[in-house]
């Protein structure tokens, strides 16, 4: 995932078996590279944190990323591929998201965290600086906030999860 895109709404999933299609693809590695979107990146992330919570969704995300990356001929190199800061930046997110979420649908609660300041790409950057972001070292292992203390109270609280909800 670039973190130098340039902002990009998306169109809510609005049913659960979108996000587990999601998932289920990205899993098989047959989603296809252009799916890749930070949208469905969140979705994946979100649903490994609530099926699994953060921990072991983190030691999944690390697994599966990387795997899928390759499988779709991303390299997992010093500019490109998995990024240990970020990854674990999202599933810290998305645990901090369901803790004060309200009751939704899955799909519901994608698309609120992805409208989300902790989902979006640039809440990431209350924390950490682009340099600092970018950098091999926290793309190659885990580089501590260098502009705040990760405090979810920084960014605004979330949406209502019930947006999406079929």
């Amino acid at each position: 995932m670039s973190m130098e895109t340039p902002s990009r709404s998306f169109a809510p999933l609005r049913e659960d078996q979108a996000v587990e299609d999601i998932v289920s693809r990205f899993r098989a590695r047959t989603l296809p590279r252009e799916a890749w979107t930070h949208q469905a990146h969140l979705a994946v992330g979100l649903w490994h944190v609530l099926r699994h919570g953060e921990d072991a969704a983190l030691a999944m995300l690390r697994d599966g990323i990387r795997a899928y990356n390759e499988a779709v001929g991303v390299p997992n190199s010093d500019t490109r591929g998995y990024h240990e800061t970020v990854t674990r930046y999202y599933a810290w997110a998305a645990a901090r998201f369901l803790e004060h979420a309200a009751p939704g649908s899955l799909a519901g609660l994608v698309d609120a965290f992805v409208d989300s300041r902790l989902g979006s790409k640039e809440g990431i950057f209350a924390f950490w600086s682009r340099p600092g972001l970018l950098s091999v070292e926290a793309r190659r292992g885990w580089a501590p906030p260098d502009l705040a203390p990760l405090d979810a109270g920084q960014l605004e609280a979330p949406v209502d999860a019930g947006r999406g909800a079929t």
